[in-house]
């Protein structure tokens, strides 16, 4: 854990000091404030105020800052002692930290990301080593003097994992690869309409890709295999193109790094596997660890099971795949396992943010466009550690409801607990037992040997309410042909519709043939 003040004091005081001293907090992220979107910045951010440009910006930058529990605020002067903005960030408890007129945003941004970078760089024995994350730094900076250039090490997903520390030569792309530590999505598109990637992908060739009309410079990009595997790949800011003998030297650092990025893929196993280990026995005896030792937020939570019928079944048993998806969407430390055959995340029940329920939900019905067989289904609310393993139970549960004619690709506990008691129900009493008379058997009887459809008329009946205009539209039948069917199977066997207790044992009873139909003369 770094806070603001370690953040301020590894620094150093010839760049940051600190004007309004907060609340202690972790910082987490380094991000920029946007004054025109007060939803930017999450938990254990210390925001940029690279674009704040007026006292009025800066106090209501200070308010959602407060909002979101953002660590800390970097303003330059006079913004940072102006007395409206201190005041504003002393009464709401925020780290208002100063950058000094003579530094460039760029250059605390590279040195913010290696602060924070290596403070949370996973530690030893079970979640990797910090050493790896230092010596990809020191890497970055040695390739950096060879090309006399900035650098960035990046994965084969185009996540950065390092840069060097100089930063004499930049441009947008780099600094929005650096801050989001990722390269933004446009940035890519302009290298892969240039054809990096799909070289990248298919040679071990170093490329040279000139200057961009849109002011990005050139780079130098080098790939690093083993075993012919991309691993991630070199990325320098260059004038124009470098010598052969550099380029040797480039070629003898790539080696060194695709040493080193499998070591970090190992230990990225490693540490998913012993957090999903942990997880595991949450889910299966919540008392045996602490909160903290699970790694999961303030509660209340919700315990998710993921499925799919008919769509894409590695999606939703690979963990590796989901944990992918959800980091790629935002969630930075997905709490996600499998159990049996279901994989299942743990969720907070509240709040919109990344990891929370609703944005779970959001994420399921995107993919569920691509891939309509996915599904999701949500226990009850889990408001203790014990809790969690009824809400898994529960959305295990849920999940097993899921069919065809499911109501959509999300399914929450509280929205569909009737259909859980009639489950329960027909699970736990015998077929026989609940098929014992009624009108029922002699519908089913008549449908076989006539090939009419009585049961499925008097389900969509029961399920509309008496409703003919909604019955008929789940049966696709026009109005007076179900009003003509529901007088006709009258005629084949007597029932009253208009009991409730009526109603209730036939739901009970079609749930129970669904789930294991009558065979013939049975």
């Amino acid at each position: 854990m770094i806070t603001v003040g370690g953040v301020v004091d590894a620094v150093g005081a010839a760049l940051l000091q600190v004007v309004v001293s907060g609340a202690t907090a972790e910082v987490r992220d380094v991000t920029f404030a946007d004054p025109d979107d007060a939803t930017t910045g999450e938990r254990g951010d210390l925001v940029l105020g690279a674009g704040i440009a007026t006292p009025e910006q800066a106090i209501g930058v200070v308010a959602w800052c407060a909002e979101t529990a953002a660590a800390g605020l970097v303003l330059k002067p006079p913004l940072a002692t102006h007395p409206e903005v201190t005041a504003a960030a002393a009464g709401r408890d925020l780290t208002l930290v100063e950058l000094q007129s003579h530094g460039s945003w760029a250059q605390l941004v590279w040195l913010l990301r290696g602060v924070i970078d290596r403070a949370v760089a996973p530690g030893p024995p079970e979640t990797g080593e910090a050493g790896v994350y230092d010596e990809l730094f020191a890497l970055a900076d040695a390739t950096a003097a060879i090309v006399d250039a900035p650098v960035t090490i990046e994965d084969a997903q185009s996540r950065v994992l390092a840069y060097s520390s100089r930063q004499d030569r930049t441009d947008p792309a780099r600094v929005s690869t650096i801050v989001g530590r990722r390269v933004p999505g446009e940035v890519i598109a302009h290298f892969r309409s240039r054809g990096v990637f799909r070289k990248l992908a298919t040679g071990s060739d170093l490329i040279f890709v000139p200057q961009g009309p849109d002011g990005t410079l050139p780079r130098l990009v080098i790939p690093i295999r083993a075993g012919g595997e991309l691993l991630g790949s070199i990325w320098a800011v260059v004038d124009g193109p470098v010598p052969d003998e550099r380029l040797r030297d480039l070629q003898g650092t790539a080696s060194q790094l695709a040493l080193h990025l499998l070591r970090l893929r190992v230990q990225a196993d490693v540490a998913r596997r012993a957090a999903a280990d942990r997880l595991r026995a949450a889910l299966r005896d919540p008392g045996r660890l602490g909160r903290e030792e699970l790694g999961l937020p303030a509660g209340p939570w919700r315990v998710v099971a993921l499925g799919a019928h008919g769509g894409t079944p590695e999606l939703v048993h690979n963990l590796a795949l989901w944990e992918s998806i959800t980091r790629r969407h935002g969630w930075r430390q997905p709490l996600i396992a499998d159990l049996g055959e279901v994989l299942f995340a743990v969720v907070a029940a509240d709040g919109e943010a990344p990891g929370s329920w609703l944005w779970l939900e959001r994420l399921i019905h995107d993919i569920a466009r691509h891939d309509p067989g996915l599904s999701a289904a949500s226990g009850g609310v889990a408001r203790t550690l014990p809790d969690l393993r009824r809400s898994r139970a529960e959305a295990a549960e849920l999940l097993a409801l899921h069919g065809p004619a499911r109501r959509g690709p999300v399914l929450r506990f509280e929205d569909v607990w009737a259909d859980v008691v009639v489950h329960r129900v027909v699970s736990t009493v015998p077929r026989a037992d609940l098929l014992v008379g009624g009108p029922l058997p002699a519908l089913v009887a008549h449908d076989r040997q006539h090939g009419t459809d009585y049961v499925a008329t008097v389900a969509a009946w029961i399920e509309e309410q008496g409703d003919p205009t909604r019955a008929a539209r789940r049966l696709h039948v026009h109005p007076n042909t179900l009003r003509y069917r529901m007088r006709r199977l009258a005629e084949v066997v007597p029932v009253d519709l208009g009991s409730a207790r009526t109603r209730l044992a036939l739901q009970i009873q079609l749930a129970a043939l669904r789930r294991e139909p009558l065979a013939p003369g049975g």
